[in-house]
């Protein structure tokens, strides 16, 4: 190989990294929001007099936007492209930082407020809306960043790619569960104590009312976010999809050399041309199997519990730890072993490929989350053990490999409906999982829920042993033609 090349295989290493880390600060924004207000909770309970329902609405109003911005990601990332989509999901995710901080003041002195002021209602329901506009940030991201990576990167790296998506999302958790603790450790046995005193800006944020300083953290990640996005490219294949020819050779050839980019060019209109768009397509025989694949693998991640035990790590490990301090340094550990893991899978992806690391990942989920609802019920004080292997069973399968797969499996021309119908069906069941989550402690308590959620993770492991199919190495034209070969197989067996 000579020099030339590869000085520019280096570059087009370089820039799509430089992509695709742009395009993943959303992810991380959203593994951000999922820790950062599991610090908040107790105080936030405190301080709104909330029940153990009303906790879980205002932890779960995230996860209700994300279903939100599911359901119109998919028409938008379509009709107006990746990169415009991930602008308007940058600017969501901005407003939610800014808000989730600022909600309106019901404590304190009123005569010398910092912010407006307003009774606990109001406040309370100000912060529900901006979490919920969040959400949609997040709901969108969700489906076109996996999408948008996807699209940009040759077959031998996608899975690598892809799974940069999930890594940030679990960056972000780990970071978020550093700054809860930090802000806890600094306000020390001051914090959440409104003294009514007139008291300096920082005090206030980040000793009285800390939710707050916790929450606005977030705002100097979501303006970095929507500014970067102005300098990322659009998509070549959904430019080819809407008569972008020469726009797609161009971003192709800085990804790869321009024979490559000419060869895959003409592969992805050959499939084009053979493609219809709408609805009406994922109905069709031949995309079935993707489409129950699309749906039920999402759902089946998160009947599993991730969501609720991201959410209220804290709370659920003071269940064992009864030390508030404990239970955030557990938390930490948490969000370590979530990242430590997820590199396990994008280093192993392409080498044992997506379905191998699914089934053992998930096997292992099983059996750990069995072992959390045992040494609950036993009540000893070792349940942060197997908590720990369940997060690091989920994070090198289910948590990168989802996202890798349902990118993957359907057509460029309603790929973005399609995904974000599976991305809805993640959000939708992760809603339901926090909704329920402080309900469920308090009535069936700790080891129940557990046992629950270990015998929902059961069903996926046939699932995924009877359906899930390898596309490891796999053009996505090749992964879309499979589906029509295998089709036309069933067709002619009958």
């Amino acid at each position: 190989m000579s020099k030339t090349v590869m000085i520019m295989n280096k570059k087009s290493s370089f820039y799509l990294l430089a992509i695709s880390f742009v395009s993943t600060l959303g992810g991380f924004l959203f593994g951000y929001d999922t820790a950062i207000i599991s610090g908040c909770n107790s105080f936030l309970e405190s301080q709104y007099n909330l029940t153990a329902s009303m906790l879980g609405w205002v932890v779960s109003s995230a996860l209700l936007g994300t279903i939100l911005g599911c359901i119109i990601s998919g028409r938008v990332t379509d009709l107006y492209g990746r990169k415009k989509t991930l602008i308007l999901a940058a600017g969501c995710l901005t407003i939610s930082a800014f808000g989730s901080m600022l909600p309106p003041q019901f404590l304190g002195d009123p005569d010398a407020s910092f912010w407006i002021t307003s009774s606990l209602d109001s406040s309370f329901i100000t912060l529900i809306v901006v979490r919920i506009i969040g959400g949609i940030g997040v709901g969108i991201t969700s489906v076109v960043a996996p999408i948008y990576i996807s699209e940009l990167t040759m077959p031998e790296k996608r899975g690598k790619m892809v799974s940069l998506y999930q890594l940030s999302i679990t960056l972000g958790i780990l970071l978020a569960f550093l700054v809860d603790w930090l802000v806890l450790n600094q306000a020390g046995e001051k914090a959440g104590i409104i003294t009514g005193a007139d008291v300096g800006l920082w005090d206030w944020l980040f000793v009285e009312e800390l939710w707050r300083g916790m929450f606005g953290t977030e705002i100097p990640i979501a303006v970095l976010f929507l500014v970067l996005l102005m300098f990322v490219p659009e998509s070549p294949r959904w430019q080819v999809v809407n008569g972008k020819e020469k726009e797609a050779l161009a971003t192709m050839s800085r990804l790869g050399d321009l024979e490559m980019a000419k060869s895959q060019l003409a592969e992805m209109k050959e499939a084009t041309i053979q493609e219809t768009q709408g609805l009406k397509e994922l109905f069709k025989p031949y995309l079935r199997r993707p489409f129950l694949i699309g749906i039920l693998l999402p759902m089946f991640s998160h009947l599993s519990g991730i969501a609720a035990i991201m959410y209220f790590a804290p709370n659920i490990l003071n269940e064992s730890f009864k030390s508030v301090e404990s239970s955030f340094l557990g938390a930490v550990l948490v969000g370590m072993v979530n990242s430590i893991f997820t590199f396990v899978a994008i280093l192993n992806i392409e080498k044992y490929g997506r379905r191998k690391l699914l089934l053992i990942g998930v096997i292992g989920a099983a059996v750990s989350l069995m072992g959390v609802g045992i040494l609950f019920a036993l009540g000893s004080n070792l349940v942060i053990i197997p908590l720990l292997i369940y997060v690091a069973c989920f994070a090198f399968s289910y948590g990168p490999i989802v996202w890798v797969i349902i990118s993957e499996i359907f057509p460029t021309k309603i790929r973005g409906l399609a995904v974000s119908i599976g991305s809805l069906s993640l959000m939708v069941t992760g809603f339901f999982i926090t909704l329920t989550n402080p309900v469920f402690i308090e009535t069936i308590k700790p080891s129940g829920t557990f046992f629950l959620y270990g015998t929902l993770t059961i069903p996926a492991i046939w699932f995924i042993w009877k359906f899930v199919p390898e596309t490891k190495g796999k053009t996505l034209e090749e992964i879309e033609m499979s589906w029509k070969t295998d089709n036309k197989k069933q067709k002619q067996s009958k």
